[in-house]
């Protein structure tokens, strides 16, 4: 096949995302293993979260740009999750029903004037 070819250019847009600089930065120890397929399967990604749960996605159709969203929105709920241990709370945090009807309290602000 590369007899046909003067050059390949094979392009990871999340791999980028994942060896940028503020990335590696943010968990020097987290392993990023690129695997070369052979087979028909299509791409896919997949991630271990700090608590253990494997996540799955598919590279054919989900954006890079969504795949780095969806592990931030996962990651902010395990750090509230352990902010709450943290301070004793028992995860998931439950809220009676009679609590969740009533009314938010006022909101107090000052007023600020300016000249």
């Amino acid at each position: 096949m590369l007899k046909f070819l003067s050059r390949v250019r094979i392009e990871f847009n999340f791999l980028a995302e994942c060896n940028a600089r503020k990335a590696k930065e943010s968990n020097p120890s987290c392993a990023v293993q690129v695997k070369r397929r052979t087979d028909d399967q299509p791409p896919k990604i997949t991630v271990t979260f700090v608590n253990g749960v494997e996540q799955v996605y598919d590279a054919t159709a989900t954006p890079a740009q969504d795949i780095r969203n969806m592990i931030l929105e996962k990651g902010q709920s395990l750090e509230t999750e352990q902010m709450f241990r943290d301070a004793g709370e028992s995860w998931p945090v439950i809220i009676p029903a009679d609590e969740l009807h009533q009314p938010a309290p006022d909101t107090k602000y000052s007023q600020v004037i300016l000249f």
